[in-house]
């Protein structure tokens, strides 16, 4: 008696969890994202240049002008340029290697600095793109640094070493 009445309860239980578990794991379609997904490419096609390796083709500083590192990491380095011991630009090297989007913006570019295709973003950025790969950029931190002093800072990197790199 006992035995007929656990039946009568398990059964209707193992066929509920049956039910539960083909219902929520399989027969449904990938969403529209998931598809989108499985279509990206791989965030890494080629390997990007070490950032700590761009250090020295940033600009020698003189005078009332100090540089300070403040980011390094795969494919891009990152200083602040100082004068006076105030914050008035942020200067950077980026290898675009994996991210040809970047390079979209130069290849309409008419604006040359240094002989490179360079683009102005904004009021505060301005950017060139050495070697068809390299993205040397500084922008404005304080409204004292002009487009011009943009300009003259980019003129002021190694880019004839940032152009030898592989």
């Amino acid at each position: 008696m006992i035995f007929s009445r656990w039946r009568q309860i398990l059964a209707p239980l193992l066929l509920s969890v049956l039910l539960l578990v083909t219902a929520c794991g399989g027969g449904k379609e990938p969403s529209r994202f998931e598809g989108a997904q499985q279509q990206k490419t791989p965030a890494v096609v080629q390997e990007s240049a070490k950032g700590g390796s761009f250090n020295k083709y940033f600009p020698k500083t003189s005078g009332d002008y100090s540089l300070t590192y403040t980011q390094e990491k795969k494919g891009a380095a990152i200083a602040k340029l100082k004068k006076g011991g105030k914050d008035v630009a942020e200067l950077s090297i980026t290898d675009t290697v994996n991210t040809p989007d970047a390079r979209d913006k130069f290849k309409q570019s008419t604006q040359r600095i240094a002989g490179y295709p360079a683009a102005t973003q904004g009021t505060t950025m301005t950017s060139i793109l050495v070697a068809d790969r390299f993205q040397v950029k500084v922008r404005s931190l304080d409204t004292s640094f002009s487009p011009i002093d943009r300009e003259a800072w980019l003129q002021k990197f190694n880019l004839s070493g940032i152009a030898s790199l592989k």
